[in-house]
């Protein structure tokens, strides 16, 4: 009842919550975006059982487009997340309103066909349903009211976290809590696969739905090996700034679907599925004959899954043993890889925008300037945003000098929570 979500967010443990969430500058304010929440579910819904969920975009620091060739990746959740107040309906339709989107639907379990189109916020809630069926678990109808702060179409994993966010919901109400943040992950990738055609991996999903700073191995990617990596980058007087450089990756499928294409051509010369099966010096030793089966980009890019793994081993390793400067090294290496190897800056489909590349040679300059920091893109790439790693005692001024250059609030001030996709309730 909206009585009893209230009185949870006016309890002393809501702000400690909200200060762990969000930071503790925020906690006054993200509670009373709960209660704003709960309020609008009221009016729409009517006054209902309900319970509140969250939901964290992620930062990818290094391992760029290697988990779905099975690679390493290192990444974290964010401080900015899809909210939701909910609660089970007794039918078999789950009914979702999604303010920041402006979107109101609702879906019949009974008819979880996608559309011809096979795209949108629709289909991707299909999918992730077909999916939880397809493993065996239970659904069923439910009300919810959804907003989000994550940056759409911009590398921080919007589509993952309100995925996560759902699959928090039908574990919550439909298993007893009995799904684990794997299955999570597989029934977004699920849907991404079959319901939007995107040849995802499953970094985005793992990142959102586990929480706070983690190395990924993905070897084996129905069981991959997560590690909590307990690190504080505010105890090196450091942030993480998030740069938007304005264009979206809504149109770019066929840029992301390449990438894994042809790194698996590189392994299909050997017969097998993925870079993550193959040597990188097999590679080498056969360079002119993969170099005529796969094409040059396709090595190129294999070439960055091998080098990337053993930055992602070598930062998590300097993180472990307290070399900072090692591992700002590490981000710097990686968004090399990424921009010279992978190529994954700039579409081919229009080489005169070039937002991604602008902003890292922004970014380049002032860091050369002051001697200090590290950038990289950031995500899936061609569009969207990057990373700066800063001292704190810069990131006002860098902030100020890549809005005057790319327009305001395109700068954000991040922070690693250390929750994943979780029920705000069973935290209370």
């Amino acid at each position: 009842m909206k009585t009893d979500a209230l009185k949870l967010l006016e309890s002393q443990g809501a702000g400690r919550l909200m200060g762990k969430l969000y930071g503790e500058g925020s906690a006054e304010q993200q509670t009373a975006c709960y209660k704003e929440l709960v309020e609008k579910f009221e009016k729409e819904f009517g006054d209902k059982d309900m319970m509140m969920f969250s939901s964290p975009g992620r930062t990818e620091i290094s391992g760029n487009h290697t988990d779905h060739n099975y690679g390493k990746v290192l990444a974290g959740s964010i401080n900015l997340d899809c909210k939701a107040a909910a609660a089970k309906n007794g039918t078999r339709k789950v009914n979702i309103v999604s303010e920041t989107f402006n979107q109101k639907f609702s879906i019949d379990l009974d008819d979880l066909a996608p559309s011809p189109k096979m795209a949108g916020t629709v289909d991707l809630v299909k999918g992730l349903f077909k999916g939880f069926e397809e493993m065996g678990y239970e659904v069923g109808g439910f009300d919810a009211y959804v907003t989000s702060n994550v940056i759409s179409s911009a590398g921080v994993s919007s589509s993952a976290s309100f995925e996560m966010l759902i699959c928090s919901m039908v574990n919550e109400f439909f298993n007893d809590n009995k799904i684990d943040v794997v299955t999570y992950a597989h029934v977004g990738q699920y849907s991404e696969n079959h319901y939007w055609n995107k040849s995802s991996g499953l970094l985005d999903q793992m990142a959102c739905a586990v929480g706070g700073l983690i190395t990924i191995d993905f070897h084996n990617p129905k069981e991959p090996e997560v590690e909590k990596i307990p690190f504080d980058f505010g105890s090196h007087n450091h942030s993480l700034i998030i740069v938007n450089t304005g264009k979206g990756h809504a149109d770019l499928s066929e840029d992301y679907s390449s990438v894994p294409h042809e790194m698996k051509k590189v392994a299909e010369y050997f017969g097998k599925e993925v870079c993550a099966q193959i040597r990188e010096e097999d590679v080498l030793k056969n360079l002119a004959k993969v170099r005529e089966y796969a094409g040059d980009r396709s090595v190129l890019r294999a070439l960055h899954f091998f080098e990337e793994n053993k930055r992602v081993e070598a930062e998590v390793a300097a993180l472990k043993e307290d070399r900072f400067d090692d591992f700002l090294a590490g981000i710097t290496a990686s968004g090399n890889s990424s921009w010279k190897w992978l190529q994954n800056c700039y579409t081919n489909a229009n080489v005169q925008e070039q937002g991604i590349c602008i902003a890292l040679a922004l970014t380049e300059m002032f860091i050369a300037e002051k001697k200090r920091g590290a950038c990289r893109i950031h995500g899936g790439g061609f569009a969207g945003v990057i990373m700066a790693m800063l001292p704190n005692d810069l990131v006002d001024e860098y902030v100020e000098y890549m809005e005057n250059a790319l327009g305001k609030g395109n700068a954000y001030k991040m922070s690693i929570r250390p929750y994943g996709a979780i029920c705000i309730d069973r935290e209370l």
